[in-house]
């Protein structure tokens, strides 16, 4: 049997499969309503439509149903939403339907198609209500050049039914408000007759006919045509389109055709129309908003879009998203249609079989069932793809496989995503039951066990491909270096998956898209499609990475030639080889651990024979030979022993031959190469896009040659001194370790020396150096611990250093002598080895040129970069007289005999004098103030002890400390007056500054008492002399006998102001009290001598006391003359003026007795004046007075002034 007798329905009769919203055609929409399947999922989603809508009639008014008006269809290309819809529009109309003379209502198609006599109903219910449907695409409908496209499309649909303007907005409105009036048709009539053109025709050309217009207003609306002329200048701006205003007209329409009449707007591919614009979203949002709470539930919101919307929308920002979410609340009936939605539809449309071809089909599956599980085995997919479940399923879907409903869906969603394809796939103007049916009538005439490969499907796509994408694959059908038809099929097989993650394009994969018959050879099968990838993979038609070949098309041939063409050194790949294998693999690993003894050893690295990173200074190596090596064919294992015997020993790896490593690794290099230097920041989109693309296949290359690298590390020959290896390790990093410690054992041949691996050796130096003086450390050297074999070898090595007169730097004796072959020892423990030989006294550790004292050893030695600047020297000793001398120098200067031993006496010694350096620095910085004695013999005593402290070693200072036995002596003396001094008598010395510095204010007055004077001049020595120290203790009582003396002097004069004081407050009070002074006033003027009175009661010197004696007497004077202003002023001020007493009626004349104030006034106070100050010195101005003559002039000057002051009233006092 064949094929295309297998189906029920001939394969291929005409299906429209792609729904177009405005194809309106009676045979159109006869042939989608008879077609029209309902899937188990569709008479899910109708039952949920219906009962929401049903729910909005019921409950005709309710505001919480009218905000439940929008229906949200979501589903992905190809799912059927456009149908969907289209099919609801229909039912709702209640569209007629004509086809052979036969007329049918859209309810009557589905009569046989629901079971369900509960949905039947309510659709015959709903649709028997008076509904008007408007269906379009909003894509072809709006003009996004308009400022608020999605709701001039609504706008411009709904003029559109109700016969106004489709096109402008500002003309509908015109038409509405004539309607409103009842003169539209008059309108038109009048236009007719005055144009000689029918309106409907003209009216786009609206501004080219306005006197025509103007015209017909004014005679069907009863006006002058000048009324219209200004509107009709600029209608739009008098036009004012808001979503509450559509609403509105809505509203108006509705109620103007019945309470029961309802709209519904179904607008096809909203999602994608709308896009990343927030403002549309918004838009759909309000416009869906106000069309249920204006209209009641009577308007009501339809809308598909694609359920993967980031694919379609792009990469949304999170709160575009969010918008967007909003915008889907509004929609409460939310309709998804899934892919299992269309398998059901295209079986049910396409596939159906006969009562025979069934039982043919699945006779075929019982014998070939274990042969199709085979035969369609995918590899490495991203997601599952489905298989023939059993006999029935077979049948269901023959010829094709069940994956192909999942993967032909994704490459059409794949291609429209990439753009690769024009736009009419882009606009879903292909569907999947075109691509099913064309694959399916192409394999009609093939006998049963034909199956549809992929590359079947590519006619279905084809003429609507971009130019350049459908000329790169006829091209290739044209070139003569190809094998037709196979590699153009491969081509095209490539082509449909190039753009779905879902599946790879390795050979496994491509082989089963390519099975065509249920018994194909799949073995030559492979080897057909191998051949071929490497045919499409020569033209660059094709590009390889890893195991996947992908298609290209003309830009990207163009930037893989550019890739292929970029010319590489051979030191480019050795350098990534080596990063490849010793960065990447090993993890980047320059040093080793040996467990044995903890040791790291540095190895130096070779890939190829060429260095690998820096060099270092370890007696390691590892060379890896790779078969990009140029002489890789001469490296036989005698070679690679011969080599790993070289230098002392190193390890020799190498690697079994792969040509696909250097391939991948030169492709790696070439396009990281092109890649770099074609970034420019000027490229196109397009460009940018593949380049990225390569970046990230490039990313995917690298892992995979690290996959490579480990896998032949892992199986590589090893070779070590001289030997062949075989590593028991399971990676090639562990098998490198491994043969490292081989090569480790067999070359450091006096490893063994050191016997004892301390497991915390520098908390054993710690404990060495800590270890009390009285430990024989000779002892220590001994011992197992102490490594005596290993102690012996340093010691030696110094000695022999020592013998030629070359310095020893610890590091070099660390890391290079004892680090290195034949050695090999741990760097901590050969320090713990120089401490126990420095403690033993055999070597001196010496930095910055000073020898190093066990705490300051083990401060330096903790820390591995001082290693550099500490040099090992053999120690000079004291002999034992000397350093008896040195104790005994010792105890005379600091009191106390010091320890035994040189290093312990030296440490004693030079601690006691840095000691005195501290202090007597500090000391220094008090006496430079001038303030303190001890200068001079402070900075001797500084000088003397530095010059000593430069010796840096034991030896020279005991030496040079004993020579200076009696300056040391003296300074102990000099620096035992200074702490008494400096410690406990600097308080006595502040006191005795500080009281004669006061006593100076009295001096005048103090050195009129003999004692005083001689108290103070015994201050003054005191406080000159250089070394003050023995007459601290006359201090004190020099300061009370002076004190005492003082402070009598100052009462005495104290006493005496502040009693002339009070007489000038008592003379103010009295003078205030005489003039009634207000309190501001008595404040004001007492203020100034009190505080004087409190000034003096504090001072200590005798002249400013009587200096404020005479500020209180002028201060006096100037509140005297204040008080008699004041008085003055209040004298002067005018009496108030009795009032006139009105004459009473009849009376007689007025007497003189009647005009007298009722009470005579009190005789005037005299007006209080203040002292005339009187001073006789002052009025006699020749000095002495001589002669009789003189007398008699001073006194009759003297009578002058007095009688004077007294005729004006003014008291006198005398001065």
């Amino acid at each position: 049997m064949i094929i295309r007798d297998l189906f029920e329905k001939p394969i291929s009769r005409p299906i429209n499969g792609v729904i177009k919203a405005d194809q309106q055609d009676d045979e159109s929409v006869w042939d989608e309503l008879d077609e029209y399947h309902i899937t188990r999922e569709l008479d899910i989603h109708l039952r949920k439509f219906f009962d929401a809508y049903l729910k909005s009639l019921d409950l005709a008014g309710d505001m919480d149903a009218a905000g439940k008006i929008g229906v949200w269809v979501s589903g992905f290309f190809g799912s059927g939403k456009s149908h969907f819809i289209k099919v609801l529009s229909y039912l709702l109309s209640n569209r007629q339907a004509s086809k052979d003379g036969e007329t049918k209502r859209a309810i009557d198609f589905f009569g046989g198609k629901i079971t369900d006599a509960m949905l039947a109903a309510d659709i015959k219910r709903a649709v028997s209500t008076d509904t008007d449907v408007i269906l379009f695409n909003i894509d072809s409908k709006a003009d996004t050049g308009k400022e608020d496209p999605i709701l001039t499309v609504f706008l411009n649909v709904f003029n559109e039914m109700l016969g106004y303007s489709p096109d402008h907005p500002h003309i509908a409105d015109m038409e509405r408000l004539l309607d409103s009036k009842g003169k539209f048709n008059d309108f038109q009539a009048a236009y007719r007759d005055i144009a000689g053109a029918e309106w409907v025709e003209e009216r786009d050309a609206f501004y080219l006919n306005t006197d025509s217009i103007a015209a017909a207003l004014a005679r069907v609306l009863g006006k002058s045509e000048e009324a219209f002329e200004q509107w009709l200048d600029n209608p739009e701006a008098a036009f004012h389109l808001s979503p509450e205003n559509f609403a509105e007209w809505v509203k108006q329409y509705l109620d103007s055709r019945g309470p029961k009449h309802r709209i519904v707007f179904l607008v096809d591919e909203i999602g994608q129309f709308i896009g990343q614009d927030t403002h549309m979203m918004l838009r759909l949002q309000t416009i869906t908003e106000n069309l249920g709470t204006v209209c009641k539930g009577r308007a009501w919101v339809i809308v598909t879009s694609q359920e993967d919307i980031e694919a379609v929308l792009g990469d949304l920002k999170s709160t575009k998203n969010n918008d967007f979410s909003k915008i889907q609340g509004r929609f409460r009936t939310r309709l998804s249609l899934s892919s299992a939605n269309v398998d059901e539809v295209i079986q049910a449309r396409l596939l159906t079989k006969t009562d025979d071809a069934k039982d043919v089909l699945t006779a075929v599956y019982k014998d070939k069932a274990d042969i199709l599980k085979h035969q369609l085995s995918f590899t490495n997919t991203g997601m599952t793809f489905r298989a023939f479940t059993d006999s029935s399923h077979f049948a269901a879907v023959y010829p094709f496989a069940p994956y192909q409903f999942q993967l032909v869906q994704k490459i059409f969603e794949a291609i429209r995503r990439v753009g690769a394809s024009g736009a009419h796939l882009a606009r879903g103007e292909r569907s999947m039951l075109d691509a099913f049916q064309s694959a399916a009538t192409q394999l009609g005439p093939h006998e049963v066990g034909a199956l549809v490969p992929l590359h079947r499907f590519y006619a279905s796509i084809e003429s609507f491909l971009d130019t350049a994408v459908k000329a790169t694959i006829d091209q290739a059908s044209n070139n003569p270096s190809l094998e037709q038809p196979f590699d153009g099929l491969a081509l095209r097989t490539l082509f449909l998956i190039r753009y779905v993650d879902e599946i790879k394009g390795n050979v496994d994969n491509l082989v089963t898209l390519f099975i065509d018959q249920i018994d194909a050879d799949r073995l030559a099968l492979r080897n057909k499609v191998e051949a071929s990838l490497q045919r499409l993979e020569g033209q660059t038609l094709v590009r390889r990475n890893g195991d996947e070949f992908f298609f290209l098309t003309d830009e990207e041939r163009e930037i893989g030639r550019g890739i292929k063409a970029v010319d590489l050194s051979g030191g480019d790949e050795v350098k990534k080889l080596g990063e490849l294998i010793f960065d990447e693999v090993l993890g980047g690993n320059r040093k080793h651990r040996f467990e044995d003894t903890k040791k790291d050893f540095p190895f130096n690295r070779f890939c190829d024979q060429h260095p690998h990173g820096t060099k270092t200074d370890g007696d390691l190596a590892v060379s890896v030979i790779t078969p990009l090596s140029d002489d890789y064919a001469d490296w036989n294992e005698a070679k690679c022993l011969m080599q790993s015997n070289a230098d002392g020993g190193q390890i020799v790896v190498k690697l079994r031959d792969d040509r696909k490593l250097g391939r991948e690794l030169r492709t790696w290099l070439q396009t990281e190469k092109f890649i770099s230097r074609a970034n420019d920041g000027g490229l196109p989109a397009s460009t940018i896009k593949i380049l990225r693309d390569r970046a990230d296949e490039n990313r995917t290359r690298w892992d995979t040659l690290i996959v490579t690298v480990r896998d032949l590390l892992k199986e590589a020959d090893f070779y070590a001194a001289g030997q062949v290896i075989r590593p028991k390790g399971g990676s090639g990093d562990a098998a490198i370790r491994e043969a490292l410690d081989y090569l480790i054992r067999n070359t450091f041949t006096k490893l063994g020396l050191l016997k004892h691996i301390c497991q915390d050796p520098l908390n054993e130096i710690r404990a060495v150096l800590g270890a009390p003086d009285t430990v024989d450390l000779k002892l220590q050297l001994d011992g197992s611990e102490g490594n005596a074999e290993a102690l012996k070898e340093v010691l030696n090595f110094v000695r022999l250093k020592d013998s030629i007169n070359q310095k020893v730097i610890l590091h070099e004796l660390i890391e290079g002598r004892f680090g290195k072959r034949p050695y090999g020892w741990p760097e901590w423990d050969v320090a713990l080895l120089v401490v126990r030989l420095m403690t033993g006294g055999e070597i001196s550790l010496v930095m910055d040129g000073a020898t190093l004292s066990r705490d300051k050893m083990a401060e330096a030695i903790k820390t591995p970069n001082k290693w550099r600047s500490m040099t090992v020297v053999k120690r000079q000793t004291v002999d034992a007289a000397l350093l008896q001398q040195a104790r005994n120098t010792g105890k005379g200067v600091f009191a106390k005999m010091g320890p035994d031993g040189e290093d312990a006496l030296y440490t004693f010694l030079r601690t006691n004098c840095e000691g005195w350096v501290n202090n007597l620095t500090g000391y220094l910085k008090l006496a430079e103030t001038g303030n303190y004695p001890g200068k001079e013999a402070i900075e001797r005593g500084l000088s003397l002890l530095k010059k000593l402290l430069a010796e840096k070693e034991s030896y020279g200072f005991i030496q040079r400390f004993t020579a200076l036995k009696s300056d040391m002596e003296e300074l102990s003396e000099r620096v035992s007056d200074l702490d008494t001094f400096y410690g406990s008598q600097r308080p006595v010395w502040d006191t005795l500054r500080q009281r004669y510095n006061d006593f100076q204010l009295n001096k005048k007055e103090l050195d009129q008492n003999a004692d005083a004077a001689a108290g103070l001049e015994r201050m003054r020595i005191i406080l000159s002399h250089a070394e003050p120290y023995p007459y601290i203790k006359e201090i004190n009582g020099l300061i009370a006998k002076v004190g005492g003396i003082n402070d009598d002097l100052v009462a005495k004069r104290r006493s005496h102001a502040v009693g002339k004081i009070d007489e000038h407050i008592a003379e103010v009070k009295q003078a205030l009290e005489e003039v009634s002074a207000p309190p501001e006033l008595q404040n004001r003027c007492l203020q100034e001598l009190q505080a004087i009175r409190a000034s003096v009661l504090k001072e200590g010197s005798i002249a400013r006391i009587y200096t404020d004696q005479n500020e209180a007497l002028d201060a006096k004077d100037n509140t005297l003359e204040q008080i008699e202003a004041f008085a003055r002023t209040k004298a002067v001020r005018p009496k108030p003026v009795p009032e006139p007493v009105a004459e009473p009626a009849g009376a007689g004349p007025v007497s003189t007795h009647d005009l007298q104030p009722l009470t005579q006034p009190a005789s005037a106070k005299p007006i209080f004046k203040k002292p005339r100050v009187v001073k006789p010195a002052v009025i006699h101005k020749g000095g002495q007075l001589k002669t009789k003559e003189d007398v008699e002039q001073f006194l009759s000057a003297l009578r002058k002034e007095l009688e004077d002051a007294l005729a004006k009233n003014e008291p006198i006092e005398i001065r």
